[in-house]
């Protein structure tokens, strides 16, 4: 009951704004919503890590392009060439291969959605086992400068290999075709759907991490994060409970780039750039670094004022003040912090149990 009023709630908010939008003749709103449900899918498993394992990870948009660039490279890397080969001739066999025609009208022949995607994400899984193996035995800004080179390697590799693209990226990336005629593509006429499919992933994370950080791993990550040393001392396994986690997120990270690379019809290697990186754990410590409701509430909020343009030029540089005054003055974040008492306290000279 405890996690089911939540989430009925985040549902009614869900098909409230998507009404709202109607209601005011601006559906155009949802392009944005539907892409900060993506990018907040990745915040929300970036909660859990930072929260409650307490790991910082300044790499998450490496496990992100991860996700994007692979589904996006073997959906657009044209196999018609090699039809005769037994590899691609039986793939085309087993229904793995999809034909269709590129923009110019060339017929392309290339690996499904489908199956792209789960070798998208089984990637993150394995590179996200191999990294998380040696580096999470690293503690505080040792773990964070170790990460913050893993999101260094993956943005120099999708910025200088050629079958990548680049500088400029992937395009033309096809729909993702669903169940009962359902595709995640940036189609007009399928604005309203792939909201509500993007929505329906967040609110299916959230009660999942929900149910999972009030079970009997969640207690244990709590303990983790509050006192390793003594969980440990206690018979917590505190290298698989954190391993785990750092996997469970960085498989979230990744299904968020295949589904937000299929909608946008694209990925560019900003996607994996060090701001990126930056960006999400702004986003958390905003919320609250062991807040799962409010990392996805700012995520949403400041997702969708980036989207929009609201920043300009200044964009990165607002993520940076952000992450900057939270750090200062809200480290808890803004949403589990009396912050306006914390301003007045200082305002006034008083020390902060002296209100």
């Amino acid at each position: 009951m405890r996690t089911c009023l939540p989430i009925l709630l985040l549902l009614a908010t869900v098909v409230l704004v998507q009404q709202l939008t109607q209601w005011t003749g601006t559906p155009f709103y949802l392009t944005q919503l539907t892409m900060a449900g993506y990018y907040s899918l990745l915040i929300i498993g970036l909660c859990l890590v930072m929260g409650y394992a307490g790991q910082i990870s300044l790499g998450h948009a490496g496990f992100f392009a991860i996700g994007g660039y692979l589904s996006a490279m073997l959906t657009t890397r044209n196999l018609l060439a090699y039809q005769d080969h037994q590899l691609v001739a039986l793939a085309d066999r087993l229904g793995l291969l999809m034909g269709r025609h590129d923009f110019f009208g060339n017929e392309i022949l290339a690996l499904h959605p489908w199956p792209a995607a789960l070798v998208a994400i089984t990637t993150a899984i394995v590179v996200s086992f191999l990294i998380g193996v040696p580096v999470l035995k690293l503690k505080g800004h040792y773990l964070a400068m170790a990460t913050l080179g893993f999101g260094i390697i993956i943005y120099r590799l999708v910025l200088g290999t050629p079958i990548f693209g680049e500088a400029d990226g992937i395009s033309e990336v096809p729909g993702f075709p669903l169940l009962a005629g359902l595709s995640v593509s940036g189609d007009f006429g399928s604005r309203v759907s792939n909201y509500y499919i993007a929505w329906g992933m967040v609110i299916i994370a959230m009660l999942l991490l929900l149910n999972l950080i009030n079970s009997r791993v969640g207690r244990a990550l709590r303990a983790i994060h509050g006192a390793e040393d003594a969980a440990n001392a206690m018979g917590v396994d505190t290298a698989r409970y954190k391993l785990r986690t750092f996997i469970l997120s960085a498989v979230m990270a990744a299904l968020a780039g295949v589904f937000l690379t299929h909608y946008s019809a694209g990925i560019g290697p900003s996607e994996a750039g060090v701001m990126q990186s930056v960006r999400y754990v702004a986003i958390v410590a905003v919320g609250g670094m062991a807040n799962l409701w409010g990392a996805l509430i700012m995520g949403v909020v400041l997702n969708f004022m980036s989207l929009r343009g609201m920043f300009g030029s200044y964009d990165d540089a607002v993520f940076g003040a952000i992450l900057i005054a939270m750090m200062l003055f809200a480290p808890q974040g803004l949403l589990r912090l009396a912050l306006l008492a914390r301003i007045k306290n200082l305002l006034t000279g008083k020390k902060d149990g002296a209100a």
